[in-house]
């Protein structure tokens, strides 16, 4: 893995520029959400391009929920659910279910829709191009100069259809626009937990501005440091261990409908029926590819939802439907006029072009050595052509912390949408200030799945305690866990946002 890393490791560069000040703070006025009364929505103005400052503005979405206890208050939690494309505002109206009391009493939560997201002019492309996309899983030249192409109308139409902002969505952006709502809220210096995408914003903000950082919680970290060799090397890892993690279980428990059987063979010989054209999804009759049965892999062990995975293979092989029918993954045409393109924000943030097809089938065939039974992961897979002729603003590099402050890393070992080592590999760059936490559980997001971690988090963004170096979290009882929204068995992630956390869930063992 250390070889690996080294290899698909890009060489530090400097992206953070100079810790400049807010032109103007601004003061939100807030007023009851339309979707959520209980929360309170406002608008927050923006340069759409930083090096020009009195240029042109993007307005970003903002929500927050006030602190349950005003004598207790610390200040302003900002918080963003990942994405690329997750909506904080969104995040903020789910809090009470995500977070703990004790967080909602000594914090106002609040969430943003990071620009070209959501409610912050989203990147929009015209339906009719967006919809004539080639299979993102390439096998010939032909393909490859397909989609050559067709990226070039893509992103002609998009930057057309949502206008400058188009070529200012990185997550540098971002962080700062993070920064200028900091200010808006009155806050000197910057409380912030972020999940999955959402992490590095917060890495960025660090760079940008380590003397303004309070507190930064990262729970389940990119690793910007990485070319797209390394990212889709240790994506392949990650999933194939999640599956190992999913088959290891149904294999001792007989809640697993699949439980006594060769799972593996099953899964296998899905795959091929779908390579093969010959595999229909059993509600709705369309034919699958061998993408979309790989998906329910990855979505399947995010939760984890182990016991729902196993009931959608056992349907998909001709058993009967589960309690809960997921629709079917991946990306799908779209209706109406226009159609959203948040990977936009993934292209600008990690170097994923191509030269050519021959590079492509090479990084396939990694993948392929490295994840036997899931062959590759398909959250970059399906995203990695459309960055074809699309810019990368904000340069891979390894990370430069020069703050005081101590920041919280955390991650589960077996992860199946940001691998633990993007995690250790991002507390090392930070340096000595910054403390990986382990889970030694399954799943994406950490917070709220047991009672350990929790504790450290909120102990962490409350009073700025961070534990030892090295420390774990074991996994504990049900009865230990502390947000218990809904059981994984009847539901899993179904968005397009591919590095996103979802609801806290409990994961099913038993």
């Amino acid at each position: 893995m250390a070889a690996l890393l080294a290899m698909a490791t890009v060489l530090p560069v400097s992206t953070a520029g100079a810790d400049t000040e807010v032109i103007t703070t601004q003061t939100i006025t807030w007023t009851p959400c339309e979707e959520e009364p209980a929360a309170e929505c406002g608008k927050l103005s923006v340069p759409i391009d930083w090096s020009k400052p009195d240029g042109a503005k993007v307005d970003i979405a903002v929500a927050r929920r006030k602190a349950t206890d005003a004598a207790a208050r610390i200040g302003s939690l900002v918080i963003n659910p990942g994405g690329p494309g997750g909506s904080g505002v969104e995040a903020v109206y789910g809090a009470p279910g995500s977070y703990t009391e004790e967080l909602q009493r000594r914090f106002d939560i609040v969430g943003f829709d990071p620009r070209g997201v959501g409610r912050s002019n989203p990147v929009i492309c015209s339906a009719s191009v967006y919809n004539r996309m080639p299979h993102t899983v390439m096998r010939s030249q032909a393909d490859f100069d397909a989609w050559n192409a067709f990226t070039k109308e893509l992103h002609a139409d998009c930057r057309a259809r949502t206008g400058p902002l188009y070529d200012h969505v990185d997550s540098v952006d971002v962080a700062r626009d993070l920064d200028a709502l900091r200010a808006a809220l009155g806050e000197k210096k910057l409380t912030y937990y972020g999940i999955s995408y959402g992490t590095l914003i917060g890495q960025m903000y660090a760079e940008l501005f380590p003397d303004r950082v309070r507190a930064l919680g990262l729970d389940s970290n990119m690793d910007h440091s990485l070319g797209v060799a390394g990212f889709l090397a240790t994506e392949a890892m990650a999933i194939e261990d999640a599956f190992d993690q999913f088959v290891g279980w149904c294999e001792q428990d007989t809640s697993c409908v699949l439980h006594g059987r060769d799972i593996r063979a099953i899964w296998k010989d899905l795959r091929e029926k779908a390579r093969r054209g010959e595999l229909k999804y059993p509600s709705t009759g369309q034919t699958m590819t061998e993408l979309q049965v790989i998906y329910n892999a990855a979505l399947g062990t995010e939760g984890p939802a182990w016991r729902l995975l196993s009931e959608v293979i056992n349907w998909l092989n001709g058993g009967p439907p589960p309690e809960w029918v997921p629709p079917l993954s991946g990306r799908q045409p779209v209706e109406g006029d226009v159609a959203h393109l948040p990977t936009a924000v993934l292209c600008q943030d990690y170097n994923l072009q191509m030269r050519s097809y021959s590079e492509y089938a090479a990084l396939m065939r990694v993948s392929n050595q490295l994840a036997p039974d899931t062959r590759y992961h398909p959250y970059p897979i399906d995203d990695l052509p459309i960055c074809m002729n699309y810019p990368t603003t904000n340069t891979p590099h390894a990370l430069r912390y020069t703050g005081d402050a101590p920041l919280l890393l955390g991650n589960s070992l077996h992860d199946p949408a940001t691998p633990w080592i993007w995690s250790a590999n991002a507390a090392r760059q930070l340096g000595s200030k910054a403390v990986l936490l382990t889970y030694e559980g399954w799943g994406h997001r950490i917070y709220g799945k047991d009672k350990c971690q929790t504790d450290i988090f909120d102990e962490y963004l409350i009073s700025l305690k961070v534990p030892p170096h090295g420390t774990r979290c074991a996994v504990g009882t049900a009865e230990e866990s502390v947000l218990r929204q809904q059981a994984p068995s009847q539901t899993w992630p179904t968005g397009s946002n591919h590095w996103a956390a979802g609801p806290v869930a409990a994961w099913p063992l038993s």
